[in-house]
C-alpha cells in the first residue's frame, strides 16, 4: 500500500484538486484507491463524487469532571495542565472545555481523586464509497472545536490495508493537524502556486516535512511561467517538481462546477498517472 499525503502551505492552492483527480485517475487504470479527506475543519473532497456513506462514528475526547465536594483547591491539576484548561482559586475551580486536549494528566495528579473524566463529542468520521467505486472517508470537526488532531487520527485507523494507494487530502498549513496527517506517510505531495505568498508558505511546509524525514515533491498549480522564484527555490533545495498544472480557465470552470477536470480533459488522466509514477520513483525504499 502506498500512502500519499497531498498538502499545501496555504489554502486555495489546489490541494483538493490534485488529491481528487489523482485518486480518480489511479482508479480509472484499475488501481484499488482510497481517498481520505483530513481537512476536517472544511472537508470538500466529497463535492466531486457521488458518495454512498455506509458508516459514521463519533469522535470524543475525555473532559475532566470535578467533584467539588472532594476538591481541596490545591491547584495541582492547574499546574500540570499545559493548555491552561483548569483554573483554581481558594474557593473555585473552573474547567475550560475548549482549551482541554483530553490528555488526562489532571486526573492523574489529583492527590484526592476529585477528578473523573467524561466523553465530549468533537466531531465525526464518515466512511463510504463513491459511485465510481473509490473507497472514501472524511473527518468532520464540530463547529467551534479548536483541533482536528483526534479526528484525523481516528480516520487514519480506517485506512484500507488492501488498497494499492491511499491518497489523503491534508489540511492546509503546518499546524498540528498537518503533522498528524503526515505521520506514517510514504510521500508528501506539496501543491503551491507561483506567487510570493505561495513561495513563502511552501518554504514553511518544506521545513516541516524535512523535520519528519518524509520524501517530497512539488506540484505548481496555475502555472504561467511568469514568477520563477518558486522553481529557483526548489532547484536550490534539490526538491523535484512533479507536475505543472497551467493557468487554464476550463480547469477553473470544471472545479467551480464540482467536476473533476480529468474527466473533462482526458489527457490529464495520463498526466496524473505519470505523476504517480514519479512518486513511486522518489519514495525511499
Amino acid at each position: 500500500m502506498r500512502k500519499i499525503a497531498v498538502l499545501s502551505g496555504k489554502g486555495g492552492t489546489g490541494k483538493t484538486t490534485v488529491a481528487t483527480n489523482l485518486a480518480y485517475s489511479l482508479h480509472k487504470i484499475g488501481k484499488k484507491v482510497q481517498l481520505l479527506d483530513a481537512d476536517a475543519e472544511e472537508p470538500n473532497s466529497h463535492i466531486f463524487f457521488e458518495i454512498e456513506y455506509t458508516q459514521e462514528e463519533s469522535v470524543d475526547i475525555l473532559i475532566p469532571k470535578i467533584d467539588r465536594n472532594v476538591c481541596t483547591h490545591c491547584g495541582a491539576c492547574a499546574k500540570a495542565c499545559e493548555f491552561s484548561a483548569i483554573s483554581v482559586s481558594p474557593k473555585h475551580i473552573m474547567v475550560f472545555e475548549y482549551l482541554c486536549h483530553g490528555c488526562g494528566v489532571c486526573s492523574m495528579v489529583c492527590p484526592v481523586n476529585a477528578i473523573s473524566e467524561g466523553p465530549k463529542p468533537i466531531g465525526k468520521v464518515k466512511l463510504g464509497k463513491t459511485k465510481d467505486g473509490i473507497s472514501f472517508g472524511e473527518g468532520i470537526l464540530n463547529i467551534g472545536e479548536p483541533s482536528a488532531v483526534r479526528i484525523i487520527r481516528q480516520m487514519k485507523k480506517h485506512m484500507d490495508e488492501n488498497a494499492d494507494v491511499v491518497v489523503i487530502d491534508s489540511p492546509p498549513g503546518t499546524s498540528c493537524p498537518v503533522v498528524e496527517t503526515l505521520q506514517d506517510m510514504d510521500f508528501a505531495l506539496l501543491v503551491t502556486e507561483p506567487t510570493p505568498f505561495g513561495l513563502h508558505d511552501l518554504q514553511l511546509s518544506v521545513n516541516t516535512i524535512k523535520d519528519l524525514n518524509i520524501p517530497m515533491g512539488v506540484i505548481i498549480n496555475r502555472y504561467d511561467g511568469v514568477y520563477t522564484e518558486v522553481e529557483k527555490y526548489l532547484e536550490s533545495e534539490n526538491i523535484p517538481i512533479m507536475m505543472k498544472i497551467p493557468y487554464d480557465v476550463e480547469i477553473a470552470q470544471s472545479y467551480s462546477n464540482g467536476r473533476l477536470f480529468s474527466k473533462d480533459k482526458d489527457e490529464y488522466v495520463e498526466k496524473f498517472i505519470d505523476l504517480y509514477e514519479k512518486v513511486e520513483a522518489n519514495v525511499k525504499c
